[in-house]
């Protein structure tokens, strides 16, 4: 018998967990677990189209309800409450289409209902574009609804607002009210000052469009909060990640609040689950190769606890057990007593992102001996600015200068004394700071803190099986899925797999002794449908990685940091907070480039003097300068 955690599903309507714990036959059934035909995989995909592509179309109403299971959490889902909405819209539009002198029935036609009701507005027809880019189109719906109203003359800046937030009550009120259709006169509109809230209103909500695009499908801005990644990316670090490098992720919960990612002010969730799409990724310019640096989302933040980031909701149920983390028990852990709180289910985009290093790809083996990786077989390269634990003893007590000129930022520096004067130091350190400190006439001797092989750690350590007693600097070897590759399955090695089956991949899994059966046949091997990653942290003995939790399948990852634009010092006078030869750095594979912040700067300043002294010569000859 496997005695391995089952994944299990909290079900929100009845506020309990759906599964039960090894047994005489055990059903493993996750969020994300239901088996789906290769039909109505076909037909949902129709959905999907007519669906989102036009969040005003009424027929997908037969293809989603018929063909796809409303409680199914990782392809297309719409609920009932958007049908309501999409209802209210089309008819609103069918009414506006008429008083527009426009056939009414032409506001069911997928696509071409946009056309007709920027054709009706007099806007550009290219704006169709931006209605079918998800995560936008619903923002633009917004946007040309409170168009909409201008015809109506509802010109008021509460009015315009208004009639964009609730476009499913405002465009049903305009369409079937008696208020006629008329755009305001062109040379009139042209005369007529707009008030400055309208400007600043038309600015902030195209702006947000503009950024949302950006930040959607190429880049978007991150900050590093924890130490995992030093030396090579540093608390503070402000960097960009590419999207485009892998190839954009559509969101699958396209409607959410922008900028936030999970929760707003007060915890509240900043997405909506009305309607969830398939994972669906735009082609990228490359694969995820070893050694690029990844943000991805977390693989086992699919389910949290509302009161406890750290440890996850698995590791609570590890340690503690389902009952106490399930009841809000309280916990006792490094940071005083704790509770857990509301065990709360994430959709995929919505789980928390995270930041490593790709050690190995689909199709590796991996091992650890000593610290030391090894990638089928051979020795694996760090960046020269990785860290490793090490226990330092000195003849007396380090001066803060040493620190400050290590540059020991983390949290992995602890002083004890023992015999006299003698005293002992657990640092994180780079070749060069060692080197560095074992100079210092000070230090007595240095010594790595590793792991000795032979001392399980079953409770912290990926697969968390008795058949698998590796620690953090003694692991595998183990094979990394790779998509399309068939591995013989046996209770022996579920443990490896059973997160990968289940919660990744979408299957039922039940086991009964010996026989293993998924999706209610007996498997004795598994055919991988992704692609799968191995990460780890650079700041290896202080960094919670693939070590403590696994794969990270392909459809968890957003994108490759590639640029750190700034890097700030945490809890230092403001004078000494600027890492200027971080700034303008581009991270690789081997740690990051040279800074190009004053050849950056130049450049920028080069830019602004030429359009400062452009539109100087266009105010002389009486022309409108640009802004």
């Amino acid at each position: 018998m496997v005695k391995s955690l089952p994944l299990q599903t909290f079900d929100k309507k009845a506020n309990t967990w759906r599964g039960s714990s090894v047994g005489k036959s055990v059903g493993f059934i996750t969020r994300r677990s239901r088996v789906r035909s290769p039909l109505s995989l076909q037909l949902n995909n129709v959905g999907y189209l007519l669906t989102y592509l036009n969040i005003c179309h009424l027929p997908c109403f037969f293809q989603t309800r018929i063909f796809e299971p409303l409680s199914y959490k990782c392809m297309f889902q719409i609920k009932p409450i958007l049908l309501v909405i999409i209802v209210a819209t089309v008819a609103g539009l069918w009414k506006i289409f008429e008083k527009a002198g426009e056939k009414g029935w032409k506001a069911l036609i997928p696509i071409y209902n946009y056309h007709i009701w920027l054709k009706i507005l007099k806007r550009p027809w290219w704006w169709i574009f931006i209605f079918l880019i998800p995560g936008v189109g619903f923002m633009m719906v917004m946007v040309v609804s409170s168009i909409t109203g201008v015809a109506f003359q509802k010109k008021k800046a509460w009015e315009m607002i208004l009639s964009g937030l609730l476009f499913f009550v405002y465009l049903p009120y305009l369409g079937f009210g008696k208020e006629k259709f008329q755009l305001p006169d062109p040379e009139k509109a042209k005369k007529e000052k707009p008030s400055i809230a309208h400007e600043w209103m038309e600015a902030i909500v195209f702006a947000v469009i503009a950024a949302t695009i950006i930040r959607t499908f190429f880049l978007e801005a991150y900050t590093i909060p924890t130490p995992s990644e030093e030396k090579t990316l540093m608390v503070g670090d402000y960097l960009f990640v590419s999207k485009a490098s892998y190839g954009a992720r559509i969101p699958m919960t396209p409607i959410s609040f922008p900028f936030a990612h999970t929760t707003i002010v007060g915890g509240v969730n900043s997405y909506l689950e009305w309607l969830t799409l398939p994972y669906i990724r735009i082609p990228g310019f490359t694969k995820v190769h070893r050694h690029d640096a990844v943000v991805f989302n977390f693989p086992e933040g699919d389910t949290v606890c509302a009161n406890m980031d750290n440890p996850s909701y698995y590791a609570l149920v590890r340690l503690y057990g389902k009952a106490a983390v399930a009841s809000n028990q309280p916990i006792r852990t490094m940071a005083g007593v704790q509770y857990p709180g509301a065990i709360i289910p994430r959709p995929l985009d919505q789980e928390e992102n995270y930041i490593k290093r790709c050690i190995a790809v689909a199709g590796d083996t991996l091992s650890i001996r000593g610290a030391q990786v090894y990638i089928n077989g051979q020795k694996d390269e760090v960046p020269e600015e990785s860290q490793m634990r090490y226990l330092v003893t000195t003849k007396a007590p380090l001066d803060a200068s040493v620190f400050k000129k290590l540059d020991i930022t983390d949290d992995g520096s602890t002083e004890y004394q023992q015999n006299g004067n003698e005293c002992f130091y657990e640092m994180n350190l780079t070749k060069a700071s060692l080197k560095a400190l074992k100079e210092n006439p000070v230090v007595d001797s240095s010594q790595a803190e590793i792991e000795p092989y032979g001392r399980p750690d079953t409770k912290d350590i990926f697969p968390f099986s008795a058949y698998y007693p590796w620690n953090v600097d003694n692991f595998g070897p183990l094979w990394i899925p790779k998509a399309g590759a068939t591995v013989k399955l046996d209770t022996a090695n579920l443990p490896l797999y059973r997160r990968v089956i289940t919660a990744f991949e979408h299957n039922n899994l039940e086991v009964n002794g010996a026989t293993i059966k998924i999706n209610g046949q007996v498997a004795t091997s598994y055919t991988f449908k992704m692609d799968y990653y191995f990460m780890m942290g650079d700041n290896r003995h202080n960094s919670v990685d693939s070590r403590y939790w696994g794969f990270v399948p392909e459809d968890h990852v957003v994108g490759k940091a590639s640029f750190i634009w700034m890097s700030l010092k945490q809890n230092v006078p403001f004078a000494q907070k600027f890492r200027i030869k971080r700034f303008f750095t581009f991270v690789n594979s081997e740690g990051l480039s040279r800074s190009y912040f004053f050849p950056g700067l130049l450049i920028i300043l080069i830019a602004f003097l030429y359009f400062y002294f452009k539109n100087k010569r266009m105010e002389k000859k009486g022309l409108k300068p640009n802004k």
